[in-house]
């Protein structure tokens, strides 16, 4: 497949193959939540099992209302309990994708992250890949990990990347530009990371993540603008061309994320990664459309 330029891409791709993804939603009471449910139903590409305690069984059947066919409701007692409900359909194979509504995000990490019953399996880890449309960058922009793991290990950035490869090829790059991202092009033993860096590099030039190039580290101004890497003198296939960035931390991760959402004018999609099924936990903050093409993604790897 050829690789998607936009986010609307994503979501005419998924629309194209006139197959209903079963969304399992977890207290589905806020207004963006209920425009993604609204919009998704529109354009044909899911179909919901909405998962309510008792207090806002009257807000899920007006969602119902709205679509009797392609939404059912499941009142539980609490939003732990609905919580619960909703991984337990996913793990029976009775929904394809979870997604977040208004409950707390730790109280539904609880339930995915249950040894026993959630849905990460043995040997695995939970980490977060968020893809940009950026007006002044020339493709979609991948990048990890803005939203679970705070200081990565060098075995938890090898499993990052795998899972990043894997969202990538989905999505029409067969052969993903990796870039280590850090403030300097330079290993120093003050910043450990880059000795990791240096590791993943030697990794993935010996073929251990597939056909890719990966280098770094190097800033992100960098990875995205060729001008900036000339005036370095660095020469990549990677520079002023990445498609996935990798940063240091949670904190380098989550700032980008939000930079680029206020001053650059970005639509965002993002998911969970590691898990039996994809998972959709969007930040309170996020837009409508930053959630309902979180879902495409999510739909997309629900295959």
């Amino acid at each position: 497949m050829e690789g998607i330029k936009t986010l609307n891409q994503l979501a005419d791709v998924l629309c194209s193959r006139c197959i209903r993804r079963r969304v399992a939603v977890v207290c589905p009471f806020d207004p963006h939540t209920e425009y993604v449910i609204v919009r998704s139903l529109r354009e044909g590409f899911a179909e919901f099992f909405l998962v309510t305690d008792a207090a806002h069984r009257e807000l899920s059947d007006r969602l119902h209302d709205v679509s009797p066919r392609y939404i059912r409701v499941y009142e539980t007692e609490s939003p732990d309990k609905a919580a619960v409900f909703a991984v337990e359909l996913v793990r029976a194979g009775e929904a394809d994708v979870l997604m977040k509504g208004s409950i707390n995000t730790d109280n539904l990490l609880h339930a995915v992250l249950d040894k026993e019953k959630g849905l990460l399996p043995p040997g695995e880890i939970l980490s977060h890949i968020a893809v940009a449309q950026i007006p002044l960058y020339h493709k979609l922009l991948f990048f990890s990990d803005a939203a679970v793991i705070p200081y990565p290990s060098l075995s938890q950035f090898r499993k990052i990347i795998l899972h990043d490869i894997a969202v990538c090829h989905v999505l029409g790059v067969l052969q993903p530009r990796i870039a280590l991202i850090h403030c300097t092009e330079k290993i120093d033993q003050k910043f450990l990371v880059t000795s990791d860096y240096v590791a993943l590099k030697t990794e993935g030039n010996a073929g251990n993540f597939g056909n890719v190039y990966i280098d770094g580290p190097m800033d992100a101004k960098t990875a995205c603008d060729r001008h900036s890497g000339e005036i370095k003198g660095i020469s990549s296939p990677v520079v002023g061309n990445a498609d996935l960035l990798v940063f240091p931390n949670i904190e380098a991760g989550n700032t980008f994320y939000k930079t680029i959402s206020l001053f650059g004018d970005a639509n965002l999609a993002g998911m969970l990664t590691g898990t039996l099924a994809p998972i959709v936990v969007p930040s309170r903050s996020d837009s409508g459309n930053s959630k309902y093409y979180s879902l495409v993604l999510a739909c997309l790897m629900g295959e």
